[in-house]
């Protein structure tokens, strides 16, 4: 256990900026191709343009930063928070990703608030996610059980891969 809480820890406390950084041109057409269309299909639940892309940017470079599939992390958002920042389950758990602030305590600086900071639940969310994935070697729906605390039971990763198929941008956004 302490191996994990100083892995997860040291991949919270890496403050590196949601700056996206492409290999070349077609990489970064593509990224602005996928940020367009993604912005336009969550205009509905953030109105405002630039919280929509600062947010659309944060979740790209997180979900990258951790090794995870962007869409899937939309998936799991909206099932999560349906992209409400200030969104608290009936057990706590609190921002986008639905973090349980326990994990403050065990891999961050131990305040629970910081989990209504945009970037800070990102990360908190993909991190975990990530290490969910890893325990199950990979497989989404075990990975999605255990970060929801319903492992092996299908409603929860159910309800996440029907999400995901709608922030799946279609060929002329992936160029």
């Amino acid at each position: 256990m302490d191996s994990v809480r100083t892995a997860l820890g040291s991949a919270i406390a890496n403050q590196a900026p949601p700056v996206p950084e492409f290999r070349n041109t077609e990489s970064k057409l593509a990224y602005l191709r996928w940020l367009g269309a993604m912005s336009e299909r969550l205009k509905k639940k953030m109105p405002e343009l630039q919280i929509r892309q600062e947010f659309l940017q944060a979740v790209w470079y997180e979900s990258k930063r951790a090794g995870l599939d962007v869409t899937l992390v939309m998936g799991l958002i909206q099932v999560e928070s349906n992209f409400r920042k200030f969104a608290v389950s009936s057990v706590g758990a609190r921002g986008y990703m639905q973090v349980m602030p326990f994990w403050t305590r065990v891999i961050g600086d131990g305040d629970p608030g910081k989990l209504f900071h945009m970037q800070t639940n990102l990360r908190f969310g993909c991190v975990i996610l990530r290490h969910y994935l890893d325990r199950e070697r990979g497989d989404n729906f075990l990975g999605l059980g255990r970060y929801n605390g319903s492992r092996g039971r299908a409603p929860y990763p159910e309800a996440v891969f029907a999400a995901q198929r709608g922030w799946r941008p279609d060929d002329r956004a992936v160029g």
